[in-house]
């Protein structure tokens, strides 16, 4: 089934709703990898979105139904670097319910993206995917979208 899907930036009161997103999220990703790798908070996390929606280098694009209702989002983070000459953005999470995969949703939250992107005359975007071979089909629809494999594998440690 086909769905009217309109794209727009996160307001405040969206927040919630975000929260959850996230969190379904990575749900998906641990339960698909069988290990545990987040802490997710969603009081701690309800208060993070607050302040990086205020800093004005973290955005958040809503993938909303015909009714208003979220059912995608796409979050970017404004970040710089040598390699990448200059400034550039990063896409920590994208999430579409699953009710509404494979109907070009998450190419909208890109495409929005990439024209919020050149307004603020980044270089380029960056994803980091989950571990394949689990996510050899969110690789591939990334690669759909343009982006190419770079090398490397995200790697932490925590402060």
């Amino acid at each position: 089934m086909k769905h009217n899907i309109k794209i727009r930036k996160a307001d405040p009161e969206d927040v919630p709703q975000v929260v959850d997103m996230v969190g379904a999220l990575l749900q998906e990703i641990m339960q698909s990898i069988g290990v545990n790798v987040f802490d997710y908070n969603t009081e701690d996390a309800t208060l993070q979105l607050e302040d990086f929606l205020n800093l004005e280098k973290y955005h958040v694009f809503l993938a909303c139904e015909e009714k208003g209702k979220p059912v995608g989002m796409l979050s970017v983070c404004e970040s710089c670097a040598l390699y990448a000459g200059g400034v550039f953005g990063m896409i920590p999470e994208l999430y579409v319910h699953p009710d509404f995969r494979c109907q070009k949703v998450g190419h909208a939250l890109i495409e929005q993206t990439k024209a919020f992107g050149r307004t603020r005359n980044w270089k380029r975007l960056e994803v980091t995917t989950p571990p394949l071979p689990q996510y050899d089909k969110t690789l591939a629809f990334y690669e759909r979208e343009g982006f190419a494999i770079t090398g490397g594998r995200k790697l932490k440690v925590v402060l």
